[in-house]
């Protein structure tokens, strides 16, 4: 019980640090996940005593891993597909469909290939890292739209991509960390077989969102009691998740599946307006708590990270995927006339990593040869991200006319 106490306490304690920063950072009207980022950083390379042990505790792999993939990915997916509605990403399918799913097999295609031949790194190392700089985080980018008055267009297509590419990043990464070489060395047959496995783990947990958000769906329509209602949205999440995964498919795109389903087909059939408003309340608090304990544990991982000797390395790294993601966004979008060439600018600029791309990096076993590099890559390419990016998408904003206010 003892042990429990000090494992509350330490999490406590950077819960504080974490809403602190978040109320400062709104009173200045800056996006609080920067914020946090950078407050991490400042943490991780000086020594308070009081928060020593705190840091220590958060920053172990398996700590950070299991929080961000097992807890908090379900609830931020979850909430983020209750916040979007269906109709709206409708209307931009064609955009979303191309950068989610063309725009990021180039881009795993893309930084793979140049990581292996430039770096002349193993294929499985270049090919995993590629995989991690394939999914995107909008938290930050989606915050200084909502203050600039950015148009519904822009943030939909950028929520609507992040969805469905972090569940094929994660398929990809999977395959690329356990699989690649198996089906390396069984030539054309392997790559059928990836193909098979990637269907696999997509479809299927397409299919398991799907049921998922039908019968849960059907079952509030029984209730008008939104404290049970909040509670059966909670069960959908980490159910349609766990479930998924536990069955060999995507537990990402399980919860982005069924969150839709819940929050477009649920509502209209079983929602009061006083539940709805509830169940966003709800949800808008949790992930703000998650969203506090992440981006402050993404900065505070410098303390795990060697740069020694290093930064030739880190900045191809971070060239290597800048124009990777170009590439991706200009074939995939190509097609698509509703799109100007401003907003490819801004979508191509606001294509930031995050939390996501670390937690997978955390989750490789010690074993895996070169989990080292992947860990420097991974962090030196999302703090870039997060920091340079992040900051000047606000002036790029209003450069290119995009400010309603």
């Amino acid at each position: 019980m003892h042990e429990f106490n000090e494992v509350f306490i330490q999490i406590l304690i950077l819960l504080g640090i974490s809403i602190t920063v978040i109320a400062i950072a709104k009173l200045l009207k800056e996006p609080y996940s920067i914020a946090l980022v950078i407050v991490g950083l400042v943490l991780g390379i000086t020594e308070i005593p009081v928060i020593e042990e705190a840091e220590n505790f958060i920053t172990q792999s398996e700590v950070f891993q299991a929080a961000i993939i097992s807890l908090f990915l379900p609830i931020l997916l979850g909430d983020a597909t209750l916040k979007l509605p269906f109709h709206h990403l409708f209307e931009q399918k064609k955009t979303v469909m191309g950068l989610a799913f063309i725009g990021t097999f180039l881009s795993f295609l893309t930084i793979g290939g140049a990581v292996y031949f430039l770096f002349d790194l193993p294929l499985i190392v270049a090919f995993t890292f590629a995989a991690l700089m394939s999914a995107t985080d909008p938290i930050s980018v989606l915050s200084i739209f909502k203050s600039l008055g950015v148009s519904k267009k822009m943030s939909t297509i950028m929520e609507g991509e992040s969805l469905f590419n972090d569940g094929i990043a994660v398929v990809l990464f999977k395959i690329s960390s356990i699989y690649l070489l198996t089906y390396m060395e069984m030539g054309w047959s392997g790559l059928g077989s990836g193909v098979l496995l990637f269907l696999q783990f997509a479809l299927g947990g397409a299919l398991i969102g799907l049921a998922m958000g039908y019968i849960f769906s059907q079952i509030i329509r029984i209730f008008d009691d939104y404290p049970l209602e909040i509670a059966i949205s909670a069960l959908l999440f980490f159910g349609s998740y766990f479930i998924a995964e536990h069955f060999h498919t995507s537990g990402v795109i399980a919860v982005v599946v069924a969150g839709f389903m819940f929050g477009d087909y649920g509502a209209k059939i079983g929602m009061s307006k006083e539940t709805k408003i509830n169940i966003n309340t709800f949800w808008d608090t949790i992930t703000l708590i998650a969203n506090s304990l992440i981006f402050l544990m993404v900065g505070l991982e410098i303390r795990n990270i060697d740069f020694e000797g290093k930064w030739l390395l880190i900045v191809a790294s971070i060239l290597i995927v800048l124009v990777g993601r170009t590439i991706a966004l200009y074939i995939s979008t190509s097609w698509i006339k509703e799109l100007t060439q401003k907003e490819r600018l801004l979508l191509n600029w606001g294509g930031l990593r995050g939390s996501l791309s670390i937690a997978l990096a955390l989750s490789l076993p010690n074993d895996f040869a070169g989990r080292e590099e992947v860990l420097l890559l991974t962090f030196s390419v999302v703090l870039f991200s997060l920091i340079v990016q992040g900051l000047t998408i606000k002036p790029l904003v209003q450069k290119l006319g995009f400010s309603k206010k």
